[in-house]
Order: C-alpha cells, then structure tokens, then sequence
C-alpha cells in the first residue's frame, strides 16, 4: 500500500502552526492519541501500581503495558523492558551497575559516531576505575565506520563495547552485529543506542545481537520517556542493583524512583502509532510495526533522494559525509555562514532546523566542523512532505553568504 503523508499529517495537531518541522533530532511532533493517552492517564491513574484501589491497578497496567509495547518494538521480551524519565539517565543507572565489571585492566570500546548519552557515562566508569578506552573511528569523506576495525579494537581484555545503532547527527548506521559478535567472543556485552535509529529501522534486539539497546521515546513523537531493553531479562538479576528498594527483582533493580504512569500511558499510544502509519498493516502489533516502517522506509527513499539532490543544487553547501548504509538525516555547512546563522535565517522562513555543535559532538569535532562554526542538521520524519524539501531548497538558494 503506498503510504499516505497526508493522512499521517492529519494525526499530529500541531503541523497546524505554519512551521516546516526538519529537526526531529530534537524530539518529533507528538501525534494527538499520544497527548489525550497521556491527559487520560493523569486523570486515571495513581502514583504507585503497588497499592489495592482501582487507579493504583490501572497504573499497574499502563506500567504492563508499557513494557510489553517497547518489546514489541525491538523483538524483545517485556521481562526485559527498564523504563525511566530519559535513556542518558538509565544509561548512566546501567554504568553504575556494570562499573565492577570495568576495573583496571580491562578495556572499553567508544565510538565517535555516539551521543554523549551513550559516552559520558562509560568515560566516567573508566576514568574512576581504570579501565582502558579505545574509540571507533570513522572514515572522513563519507562517515562511515569501517567494520574491520571492531577485530583489532576489541581485544581479550573487552567487557564493553558502547555504539550507536545509528548517528542523529550524520546518518552513519555502523555494523553493531560485527562488533556484538566479536566482543561477545572474549566474553564482554555490547550496549546499543538506538535513539537515532527509531523509527527509521525495524529494531530487533536478537539480530542486532546486543546485550542492551537503549531507546528515547521523543524520537517518534512519545512523551519524555527513556527505555533499556535486555536481550536476556535473567541478566537484569546478576548486575548490582541500583533501586530504591532492597527486594526489587528484575527490570526494577534498574529503576529508580517512581514512574510517570501518565506518560507511560503515552508511550504505549506512541508505538501504536508507529504501527499504524501504513493503514493496511494488519496483525500483531509487531507485524503492523514491520509493515507501517518498512511503508516509511520506502517513503524516506524516495524523499531523501530528493533532499540529497536538491542540497547539490545549493552553492557553497558541503554535505558532511555520505554513508551508503545510514538513516534519512544529514548535516552540512555553508562555507562563509556559522551554522547557527543559517539556522537563522531558515527560521525566519518558517523552517526548523538544528544547529551549532550540537553539544559538543565528539564526531563534529573529530572532523573540525566545529571549528569553522559548526553545522545544521536536518532530518526527515513520517509527516515530512516533498513540497517542505523544494520550500527548504528554496531557502536554502535565497541565502546570502
């Protein structure tokens, strides 16, 4: 079925502000069922799923259901499922408990391409206890990362490699399968961040072969919610546990503090929304996310193709790299313009962009972008439209440098 922009379009209230919205880096526009599931959970619901009365029991169930809607998104098991306020917090939670494991004389792979969600917190593991970082490098002229190098990058003394299922900032998706498979034969587990991957790619956690993919629900237009899902929830029992709570088993020892059941109600909506952008799909949720993204991915093709084109069009305007295998986002400069000026500039034409060096990009500064200003981001989303791309170009070619 040929997928319908203009009926996606029609789910998200606020494409009614005039606005052309290409910066989903920054959190997508959140589609109407999400935000009256989230209103409905205030009213509905109680502070804890722990108590008898009937709003503590639907919390129990928005907290169930909230689980088993983020397994089906990755092809996991809710057993498996850590939910919290943000992926950099429980991210930080899981360097914590893993911390034991990363001492003096063992080693840890980073990657350039990576957030600083994803970075941070194992450089603060490794600086306090000795643990050796070696970094994943990319080739300059296209950003990708080679996957020869995960051979000679994880050694013997491997417990963690942290990588990007793919890069917000560039598009690069990496080989995580190559490096899972590698730092799983000397033993050590492999961490990825699939912010920027979601709802680009049809994530499954076993063909990824990660120990843990981390997720942001804003990235597909869900409420301020971040999730850890274990590809082995019995995993979750053998870590130190970083709760609140002396008894907490499984996917709670990772969870600390309340949750926002409200919200959680929201994200259960926001997968179900992704399952339902191709309006044929049919089947479990899981079969309806399989057709709906794949629906997408073929729409981003065609629309990203004519990005790509248009921006060749523009003078002066410099792509930064172009990965064969990567997700429907891009940077680029202008040469003679800081980035943050052109940011600028296509706002006052009613165009959302990102821009700057987008908090310190390691990647950005690795290929000294941000020395000569940075650079603007822009990236597709499911109610992106072609007629947005041409007004961009326009834009774009009205510059004055």
């Amino acid at each position: 079925m040929t997928y319908d922009v203009a009926r996606v379009r029609g789910l998200i209230p606020s494409l009614g502000d005039g606005w052309i919205h290409l910066d989903p880096q920054a959190g997508m526009l959140v589609p109407d069922s999400v935000s009256r599931a989230v209103s409905t959970g205030f009213r509905t619901s109680a502070f804890s799923h722990s108590n008898r009365h009937g709003a503590a029991k639907r919390s129990a169930a928005i907290l169930e259901a909230a689980r088993e809607a983020v397994a089906d998104l990755v092809g996991g098991d809710p057993a498996g499922v850590v939910l919290g306020p943000d992926r950099a917090v429980l991210l930080a939670w899981l360097a914590e408990s893993l911390s034991s494991r990363l001492g003096l004389g063992t080693g840890i792979v980073l990657s350039r391409l990576d957030d600083e969600a994803n970075v941070a917190p194992w450089l603060r593991i490794a600086n306090r206890y000795g643990a050796h970082v070696r970094w994943a490098e990319v080739e300059i002229e296209t950003c990708e990362m080679p996957a020869w190098q995960f051979e000679e990058l994880i050694g013997p003394t491997a417990r963690l490699v942290a990588l990007t299922a793919a890069s917000p900032i560039v598009g690069s998706a990496p080989a995580v399968r190559v490096a899972a498979d590698r730092v799983h034969e000397v033993g050590g587990l492999l961490v990825a961040d699939c912010f920027g991957a979601a709802p680009y790619a049809l994530l499954d956690i076993d063909e990824l072969n990660a120990d843990v993919i981390a997720l942001s629900a804003p990235a597909w237009g869900g409420p301020q919610i971040g999730a850890l899902v274990f590809r082995d929830p019995a995993f979750l029992d053998r870590i130190p546990s970083m709760s609140l709570n002396p008894y907490a088993k499984g996917a709670e020892r990772l969870e600390v503090g309340g949750h926002q059941y409200a919200l959680l109600a929201g994200l259960t909506t926001s997968i179900d929304y992704l399952a339902s952008l191709d309006e044929g799909a049919k089947g479990t949720r899981r079969e309806r996310l399989e057709m709906s993204i794949t629906s997408l991915q073929d729409y981003h093709d065609h629309l990203f193709e004519h990005l790509m084109a248009v921006l060749d069009t523009i003078p002066n305007l410099t792509v930064i790299g172009r990965a064969s295998t990567r997700i429907p986002t891009v940077s680029f400069t202008i040469s003679g313009m800081q980035a943050e000026k052109v940011s600028a500039k296509l706002a006052d034409a009613r165009i959302g962009t990102l821009s700057g060096s987008h908090g310190g990009s390691r990647l950005l500064d690795a290929l000294g972008v941000n020395d000569e200003g940075g650079a603007v981001t822009i990236g597709l989303a499911p109610y992106t439209t072609i007629f947005e791309i041409d007004q961009l170009g326009r834009a774009l070619a009205a510059l004055d440098t």
